[in-house]
This record gives structure tokens, C-alpha cells and sequence, in this order.
């Protein structure tokens, strides 16, 4: 099986959400892209949330991401696998990303918010949060990837979109 290697973060300074996926699948590590595989939801799901419209270029993807409240990573530094599942990932060889690093640059992130059960699973299992990362909420929600066919785009995009936005308001001054 051979060995790959996930992406670095993408986050700007006003990061108040991280979004966890668990390794780039094959389509992604050959474009060098977060989410590439054509029938991935992850774009769809968040270019409304970005402001930005779903075909723009990946470039433009980053430089909206890293403008808005909204980081991207996944768990897994490195691992095994043969294709793109999950399900395929030989978990003796997985090396986790270091998040003590990453939460100690972005102070201001609330929440972590999985994209599907492995990321989940691998965080929960390999990350200890200390004292200094204060209140981070972790939530699952359900993969964007194309293997996911138990919920509709719509569904998910709904779940989604209620999701992101409650963590939104959690930051947003109280009015008065």
C-alpha cells in the first residue's frame, strides 16, 4: 500500500471554525486540491457560506476560505491506503497532523466540525486538547464524499449550513 500525504491548513487569522477531513482521496492528491473529485459536495455545500460561486478557481477557493471564520485540514499527516475510501485506510501507518501547533496559532477557533465518521474517529481517538485550546465544541457531520449516498445534497447541505451558522453566531457580538 502506498504511503500519501495530506495538505497543510488552510486558515486565515480570524479562524473560529476548523473543518476536519480524514486524507485527501485519489482525485484530490492528483490535482493537489482539497475535495477535487467532481462529485465531492464539500464546494457545492460551502461556496454560498464562502460567497463565492461553486466553478471560480481553487485559487480563489483558498483566498476566500482564508478570509473568512472557516479552516480546512484534515486529521491523518500521512497514512497508507489503496484508493480513495476511507474504510481502506490501513490504520497501523496513520500519522496524525499536530493540532497543539495549529490551536496555539488559532486561538479563536470555538469549533471543529468533522467532515464524516473518520475524521471523526481518528481526532477523537489520537488528538488530546489541552487546557490552553480552551472550549473547542467538536461535531460530525455528514460527508460531503460521494461514497455517502444515505443523505441527499439537499440534506446534507441543509445539516450543513444550520450547523456552520450556529457556530457563526456563538461568535457574533450580542446586539444591544
Amino acid at each position: 500500500m502506498p504511503t500519501i500525504h495530506s495538505f497543510a491548513p488552510i486558515a486565515g487569522i480570524h479562524a473560529k471554525i476548523l473543518i476536519l477531513g480524514s486524507m485527501p482521496g485519489e482525485a484530490s492528491l492528483a490535482e493537489n486540491q482539497y475535495y477535487a473529485h467532481p462529485r465531492n459536495v464539500f464546494w457545492p455545500i460551502m461556496a454560498p457560506l464562502l460567497q463565492i460561486q461553486v466553478n471560480t478557481s481553487y485559487e480563489e477557493k483558498i483566498i476566500a476560505l482564508k478570509s473568512s471564520p472557516i479552516a480546512l485540514w484534515d486529521v491523518l499527516k500521512s497514512c497508507s491506503r489503496t484508493g480513495s475510501l476511507d474504510s481502506m485506510i490501513d490504520t497501523e501507518t496513520q500519522i496524525i497532523n499536530n493540532f497543539a501547533a495549529f490551536f496555539s496559532l488559532h486561538r479563536e477557533i470555538t469549533h471543529v466540525f468533522f467532515n464524516g465518521g473518520k475524521a471523526e474517529t481518528c481526532f477523537r481517538r489520537n488528538v488530546i486538547l489541552d487546557k490552553d485550546s480552551g472550549a473547542i465544541t467538536l461535531s460530525r457531520l455528514p460527508s460531503t464524499s460521494p461514497a455517502n449516498a444515505r443523505l441527499s445534497f439537499d440534506a446534507r447541505y441543509r445539516i450543513w449550513h444550520q450547523m456552520i451558522k450556529l457556530a457563526l453566531e456563538a461568535h457574533a457580538p450580542a446586539a444591544g
